[in-house]
């Protein structure tokens, strides 16, 4: 009779020994190996860079990543917030923000505790203390939670309209919580035999699975994964989002997960998604690392030029994805000055070979900044 039930089981923990996870390999190698290969690159590329070029690099990235980990379940937070609580906690000049809300500062503080003390024991008491920083008042929304300790209540992720529900998932029952969540635990502090990439996707399927807290369960399970994806570098310095890849795949993420929720122990599925998802972040980690670097050389280059805080602020700009063109009017509007002034700010910087008029011309006089290889090959 027993073992009828475990063959009638709906969801993958029905099964017994359901952590027994098996995989095939020969399925996975290929892209385990161009993983391997694109982090040692990427660490590789980094490793001459200095100490500016890097911290702004890191900077970008952990603000990247926290912000698509929000997103995910739907909250967007404030970047200056985010990059500044990140900045002040690493130690950074930028010129932070007096006032960061208590969300954000709590979300940075899981993320750099995962990602710079990837080395320390996963204990009950830190990913209490990371469930409590996620939910400073007690509340999620208007809806008040068992915040610090795992859920006394049971589970379901559904979607749909009310009276329309769809029930996805049904988590483990909160009597074996704990349970669970201390074999978890064990497992992570452990040294099994697979590679440490493998072990951060298995480890993000095993917490989502459970499904500990009554909110912030992706969050968490997605700082878990990035603290040992950071073993895996054997590496504090973050250069890849994962969160943000995610956010962009976030229909195949939630097909990954159901199907394989829903089947035995053989994760194949789960671990092909996560190991292309991943290959995927270091490929497109290149595009906003070159964006750091124009960004860091620009100010590397003009330390000693006079510029003052509004020019300052609308070349940062510039440098952070302005859209449309740079006219006089928007240069007065975002920095609140007249016409006049915003004039003044602009030929000052073009006397200074910063910024040039564009050649297209138009009804209106249009500005662009002067990169150094345009500067090299005129």
């Amino acid at each position: 009779m027993p073992q009828n039930l475990f063959d009638m089981a709906k969801y993958i923990y029905q099964h017994r020994n359901w952590t027994n996870f098996t995989w095939d390999y020969n399925k996975l190698a290929v892209v385990l190996g161009e993983v391997r290969n694109l982090q040692g690159k990427l660490l590789g590329t980094m490793s001459v860079w200095g100490f500016s070029l890097k911290s702004e690099a890191m900077l970008e990235t952990l603000t990247l990543d926290i912000m698509k980990s929000s997103e995910i379940e739907g909250e967007k937070l404030n970047r200056k917030q985010v990059r500044s609580s990140i900045a002040k906690r690493l130690g950074l000049e930028i010129g932070g923000l007096e006032f960061i809300d208590r969300n954000v500062e709590g979300i940075v503080e899981m993320l750099l505790d995962a990602t710079q003390n990837y080395a320390e024991v996963l204990s009950e008491d830190r990913i209490f203390g990371w469930h409590s920083a996620l939910f400073p008042s007690g509340r999620s929304g208007m809806h008040k939670i068992e915040v610090g300790r795992y859920r006394t209540r049971e589970m379901q992720v559904v979607s749909g309209a009310m009276g329309q529900e769809k029930i996805h998932y049904e988590a483990v029952e909160a009597k074996n919580v704990k349970t669970e969540m201390d074999k978890f635990i064990n497992w992570v502090n452990a040294s099994p035999p697979i590679d440490s990439v493998i072990k951060s996707a298995i480890a993000h399927l095993w917490f989502v699975t459970i499904h500990p807290f009554d909110d912030g369960n992706g969050r968490i399970a997605r700082a878990i994964s990035d603290m040992l994806l950071a073993r895996s570098d054997d590496s504090s310095q973050r250069f890849y989002s994962m969160s943000n890849q995610i956010l962009k795949e976030r229909k195949k993420y939630y097909s990954a997960l159901e199907k394989t929720q829903h089947g035995d122990s053989d994760i194949t599925l789960w671990l092909n998604w996560f190991l292309n998802c991943l290959k995927n972040s270091l490929l497109n980690t290149e595009v906003t690392l070159k964006s750091v670097f124009r960004k860091a050389s620009f100010w590397e280059k003009h330390k000693n030029t006079q510029i003052n805080e509004r020019q300052r602020f609308v070349i940062n700009k510039l440098f952070d994805n302005f859209y449309g063109k740079l006219t006089s009017s928007k240069w007065a509007k975002m920095t609140k000055i007249s016409s006049d002034t915003a004039l003044r700010d602009i030929k000052d910087l073009i006397e200074k070979g910063i910024l040039k008029q564009d050649e297209a011309g138009g009804r209106s006089t249009n500005y662009e900044l002067i990169i150094e290889n345009e500067r090299n090959s005129g």
